[in-house]
């Protein structure tokens, strides 16, 4: 009897240290992927900004149109938020005149905090252009962080000889396009 109560204890005792050391791994990776969106407030006022030159005031000191939240951004880490124009100058829709193009970079893009800001970004004024060119740089990400964007035409009478006769008003026209890239 002695000797089934040691064989006994001994088949247990290996048959616990069989179970103690047959194990197996699993590998769990969290696997973050890069998010960046970026929208353009859709309500009318914004899909479509008018720089009028009314008075002379307007010609000698130029006009700027304010969009408060123009941009909405989500994205997982930094990011950069560039604009560029379709072309390098706005042409005139009715394409008339002597000067049937004016430069883009006489516009300038101006952005700030909207009213959803991210803490740290870096805005930088830019002249509009057909090369992308960053106005908007943050270290961190968020999410529905807003920006304003100002649109500034020029002073000084840059455009004094612009307007086409029977045309009113003269009207010379651009895409403007805002990209956001991770970084």
């Amino acid at each position: 009897m002695k000797t089934t109560i040691f064989t006994s204890l001994g088949m247990l005792l290996t048959l616990a240290a069989q179970a103690q050391t047959n194990s197996s791994n699993v590998t769990l990776n969290v696997r973050l992927n890069p998010i960046q969106t970026l929208v353009v407030n859709p309500s009318a006022e914004h899909k479509t900004v008018n720089l009028d030159y009314i008075t002379e005031a307007d010609y000698a000191n130029g006009v700027s149109q304010a969009r408060e939240n123009h941009l909405t951004v989500y994205s997982t880490g930094g990011f950069q938020v560039k604009v560029n124009s379709a072309g390098s100058a706005l042409e005139n829709q009715n394409g008339a005149g002597a000067n049937g193009h004016i430069q883009a970079n006489t516009i300038q893009i101006v952005p700030s905090a909207g009213s959803s800001a991210i803490n740290g970004a870096q805005y930088t004024s830019q002249s509009l252009a057909n090369e992308q060119k960053t106005i908007v740089s943050s270290t961190t990400g968020g999410v529905d962080k807003t920006f304003n964007i100002q649109y500034k035409g020029a002073g000084a009478e840059t455009y004094l000889n612009y307007y086409v006769a029977g045309q009113n008003p003269t009207v010379y026209t651009t895409q403007v396009t805002y990209t956001i890239v991770a970084q």
